[in-house]
């Protein structure tokens, strides 16, 4: 979910422009342009959507693909969308009002506005505030049918952890890399006439790749990826945690350089190396030694009141305030005994929330509030070290870079399938 919600944060700086962009179209009639099983999409949905990714790509310097291709390229992405929220609803998964505003308040700190702020930002610039809550509550429950359904879906054997780590090339590999991708889905059922037509269709993104075109402009042409209009880039990450088949195309590959087409099981891909970086030789693992002042959520403490608490604890700190102290004060964890303190943390010893917030601090550092399904977290990184891991350990990082490398394959292939199962109706040409 939260690779998802970081998508949505990305574009949000964008959205107070929005409404001036709608204003300068002219109004259309409204008209359904494909049934998706029961549900419709309309022209108005398209348009909308229309709109938001014009200017997102225009804010990056991305060159605007063919209107009708863009269109084409939305479409597809609306009828996705809407199988996903389909199944949420079938299978009553539903992201409750508590943990939305929480989100939201992210968000608003994201743009560094109070909520209220930020609502009233968005509102100026007619961008209504129940609907821009729905379409949040929209991305966080297709985020979590991602996690839901992928989850299933990946089998970790000890045969794979042991090939791993027998494989010194592979379980050294550390070196973070960003890329790019494009990927031509591929039905499940496809002829080899269809089969033909889909390769055709990679190919020809990547002729106009090598011929100079820019590969964001491409990928929003041609992916059917859920990034395509983010310029088809994924988050950095560990070349070790990608992808088998991208794992082994970027290793070949030098920042700048494109693959040829690669085959999966879900379609055609192509890879683009953007940036390499760093690397640890010999195994070695960083640890963080942290402390943090928890208070929970419950019953008798909302979000609201938690965070806000925090917030003048946070205060207190940073005008000379012991942290040990206040987390003996106030801290609702086991180690508020020991002064907040958590020890040596190796990576994934914590949940994303706090680890991604702990890796951002420097030493001495303390985190503004941070939000977990814990509650919500004061964070104090206090040193770091390199060190080599014990095999338990080893086997437990191993376990979970396959299982990142496996997720991207996994919901790949469970949404072609979810997409072939589906009935749909186009009427976009109906003009």
């Amino acid at each position: 979910m939260m690779r998802l919600l970081a998508a949505v944060l990305a574009c949000l700086a964008l959205l107070p422009s929005l409404a001036a962009a709608q204003a300068r179209q002219p109004v259309a009639i409204d008209r359904v342009i494909a049934v998706v099983n029961d549900e419709a999409i309309t022209l108005y949905e398209l348009r909308d959507r229309l709109a938001n990714v014009e200017r997102q790509l225009r804010q990056r310097g991305t060159p605007l693909p063919p209107r009708d291709v863009l269109e084409r390229q939305l479409l597809e992405r609306l009828i996705v969308d809407r199988l996903q929220m389909q199944l949420a609803k079938e299978t009553g998964l539903r992201v409750g009002d508590g943990e939305l505003d929480a989100a939201l308040r992210r968000i608003a700190e994201n743009n560094r506005m109070a909520l209220a702020d930020f609502r009233a930002a968005l509102e100026r610039d007619g961008v209504g505030w129940q609907r821009f809550r729905e379409e949040i509550r929209a991305e966080m429950t297709i985020g979590r049918v991602r996690d839901r359904e992928v989850e299933s879906r990946i089998v970790i054997s000890d045969g794979e952890i042991d090939n791993y780590l027998a494989n010194p090339e592979l379980a050294n590999q550390a070196a973070v890399v960003t890329l790019g991708h494009i990927i031509v889905r591929v039905p499940e059922q496809a002829d080899p006439a269809r089969l033909g037509q889909l390769r055709a269709r990679a190919e020809e993104a990547l002729a106009r790749i090598r011929s100079g075109q820019d590969f964001g402009q491409v990928a929003a042409s041609y992916s059917e990826a859920a990034d395509a209009m983010n310029g088809g880039i994924l988050e950095p990450r560990p070349a070790d945690r990608l992808p088998t088949l991208y794992a082994d195309a970027v290793a070949k590959l030098q920042p700048g350089e494109v693959s040829g087409i690669l085959r999966s099981p879900a379609g055609f891909h192509i890879v683009k190396l953007l940036e390499r970086r760093g690397g640890i030789a010999g195994g070695s693992i960083r640890q963080t030694r942290a402390r943090h002042i928890l208070i929970k959520v419950n019953e008798l403490m909302s979000s609201d009141e938690a965070r806000h608490k925090l917030v003048g604890l946070k205060e207190r700190l940073d005008n000379g305030g012991d942290f040990a102290e206040l987390a003996r004060l106030y801290s609702n964890d086991l180690s508020a005994a020991k002064g907040g303190e958590l020890g040596w943390l190796y990576p994934g010893d914590t949940v994303p929330d706090f680890e991604r917030a702990m890796d951002a601090l420097a030493i001495g550092e303390v985190s503004k509030p941070v939000q977990s399904p814990f509650g919500w977290h004061l964070i104090q990184v206090q040193e770091r070290k390199s060190s080599e891991a014990g095999d338990e350990r080893k086997r437990q990082m191993a376990r979970q870079a396959l299982r990142e490398r496996k997720s991207d394959e996994a919901y790949e292939d469970w949404l072609r399938q979810l997409r072939d199962r589906a009935y749909v109706e186009y009427r976009l040409e109906e003009r």
